[in-house]
Order: structure tokens, then sequence, then C-alpha cells
């Protein structure tokens, strides 16, 4: 059973945890502009998810302090969880504020979440505290 605060690939993998941010290294986000797809040669499996990454420094990184790069709302779309909803998360569409990761659900979702982010995210923090243990299809 996969963990319902988590926003997972369906499937399994080879390490047999979901894949987390369909596969993008958490750490590129912090190294440049746009995320870089991972690889399962670097994989570390976190809190019952694999997260791959572009390279073993970039994988030894994250696993010496895995909340610094993880996905804000387990990778659920922010200003969804602003609202009370879990959608996707889409790892392209993605802002960092003051160090978290956001992921939105697209390009509208993210100019939304762009135009107030400071109240985005406090109504998000707010509602997560009641949805993060929920299925997502009871919201």
């Amino acid at each position: 059973m996969t963990n319902p605060a988590l926003n997972l690939s369906t499937g399994l993998i080879t390490t047999g945890f979901p894949l987390a941010l369909r596969g993008y290294d958490a750490v590129s986000y912090t190294q440049g502009s746009a995320p870089v797809a991972g690889s399962a040669k670097f994989a570390v499996v976190e809190g019952g998810a694999t997260y791959y990454f572009t390279s073993q420094t970039n994988a030894d990184l994250f696993s010496a302090n895995p909340g610094k790069y993880l996905p804000s709302f387990g990778g659920f779309c922010a200003y969804g969880v602003s609202v009370g909803k879990k959608f996707d998360g889409d790892p392209q569409m993605f802002a960092i504020v003051d160090g978290r990761l956001h992921l939105n659900l697209n390009a509208d979702i993210q100019a939304a979440f762009l135009a107030d982010i400071g109240g985005t995210i406090a109504k998000a923090d707010k509602a997560w505290t009641d949805i993060a243990e929920k299925d997502a299809t009871t919201l």
C-alpha cells in the first residue's frame, strides 16, 4: 500500500517502491533553471518512494538531507492543496519559495500560484494538515 501523502507513479519500479517526481532529480531543482531527469542507476528510496538522480553526488546530497530537497505537499499540486484537493504535480511546473520546492498541475495553475504565492502557500500549509493522509480520490 502506498502512502496517500505522496504523489507517486502508479507502478512499482526495480527498487520495489513507486517513483516520485516522475523520475526528475530532486537536487537538480537547486542547481539550475530547469529540473533534469534522473537515472535508475542513481536511485534512493526515501519515505516509501524512489527518487532518481543524475549522479551519485546528487544522490548522496539528497540522502544526507532529504528534507532540503523533497517537494512540498508530497509532490501534489501546491495550488490544488490550497483548495483542499490533491492534483498531480508536474515536475516541470515548479517554484522554489523560501527553500521549498512547490509543484503545480499545469501552466495555467502555475500562473495562478505565482499571482499569489504567499497566500496560496499559507492556504496550502493549513489545508495539508487535514488532507495529507487522505486518498486523493476522496477529496
